[in-house]
């Protein structure tokens, strides 16, 4: 037994696509630069005394780190699932 999602079965489905596309390249590029401000700013606070900056920044960079590895895995997460329900 076959079991795919019909993607084609819904109208409008390849420009949902290229917008999905878009604003994934756009959370990622902003989670990039947001992770090399943050690490920056946490290195320069980190080295002249300041702790508060320096926790605010740390914090900012993971979450960076995290956002960033969200939305590049989230694509491979889904095929894996498509994959694993053909497999049922």
């Amino acid at each position: 037994m076959d079991v795919f999602p019909d993607f084609d079965g819904l109208g409008g489905i390849g420009e949902l696509r290229e917008v999905i596309g878009a604003l994934l390249t756009f959370v990622l590029v902003i989670a990039v630069l947001m992770l090399i401000v943050s690490a920056i700013i946490w290195a320069l606070a980190t080295s002249n005394g300041h702790h508060a900056a320096a926790t605010k920044a740390r914090i900012g960079a993971w979450t960076a780190l995290g956002a960033a590895v969200l939305a590049g895995g989230g694509v491979a997460w889904l095929n894996w699932l498509i994959d694993l329900g053909q497999q049922l």
